[in-house]
């Protein structure tokens, strides 16, 4: 019984942050969001709850095979919506740091969907920033996928498989470079919180069936069709390069 009442004063006190960090995410806003480069000075202050909304680089209405409907269903509602939760769940843990007495448990439970946020929010803009192209492969990183896998064909095959080893349920498949290994992988990532360690994400397809449902149904396969139609490979090659100085 008093481990009971322990879990129970845990649950009581991250319910009563509910109101404190929706309050402060409310006062902050997503608007006004700190520079997010890396640069030295400019980092962004922990738990500032104020990250926004990237818009879309290119016209929803323009792509082909992804209606214009779904994109922005998929960006207001999906990735909006993890945007709003992050600066939230940021709000609650800046007021529980200035507790001492926060129970670890419900800390935990704040940390978790943290990680889950950010997770969604970082490769939701990968997703959507590597639309709106003419899916045509080119540059360095086309080049050194034809190194790795024999032929640009060969990675596509084997990228369509891993995704669609998705289909039906959830998650990501991602073509990454890992800064550690240096090698280039495709990625299977069951949710937002999957990730090869040191894997940077060149190339990011949501599997989640809210990504293609509203156009496609189940059929998965003819979703990858339409993607593939709509990479930018300039995009891919740029987040190649900087990869690779990071790797270096």
């Amino acid at each position: 019984m008093k481990g009971t009442g322990a879990n129970d004063a845990g649950r009581r006190r991250t319910l009563g942050l509910i109101g404190a960090g929706a309050a402060a995410a409310s006062l902050s806003g997503i608007a006004g969001a700190q520079d997010s480069s890396l640069e030295p000075g400019s980092l962004a202050l922990a738990f500032a709850s104020q990250h926004q909304p990237k818009p879309l680089r290119f016209d929803p209405a323009k792509l082909k095979g992804l209606s214009e409907k779904l994109i922005r269903s998929h960006w207001e509602n999906n990735y909006v919506g993890s945007v709003k939760t992050l600066n939230l769940i940021e709000g609650r843990l800046a007021m529980a740091m200035q507790d001492k007495d926060f129970p670890p448990i419900a800390y935990g439970g704040l940390k978790r969907e943290e990680l889950h946020r950010v997770g969604s929010v970082v490769l939701h803009e990968h997703y959507f920033d590597n639309l709106g192209g003419d899916g045509k492969p080119g540059g360095d990183v086309a080049k050194a996928l034809a190194q790795v896998y024999g032929s640009v064909e060969s990675w596509e095959t084997e990228f369509r498989r891993t995704a669609l080893s998705l289909a039906g349920g959830s998650g990501w498949c991602l073509l990454t470079l890992n800064a550690y290994t240096g090698e280039l992988r495709n990625q299977w990532a069951w949710d937002h919180m999957h990730g090869i360690v040191a894997g940077l994400p060149l190339l990011v397809l949501d599997m989640y069936e809210h990504s293609y449902h509203m156009d496609y149904g189940s059929a998965a396969a003819k979703y990858l069709d339409a993607f593939f139609a709509n990479i930018d490979w300039q995009m891919v090659d740029q987040r190649f390069q900087r990869a690779r100085r990071i790797a270096t």
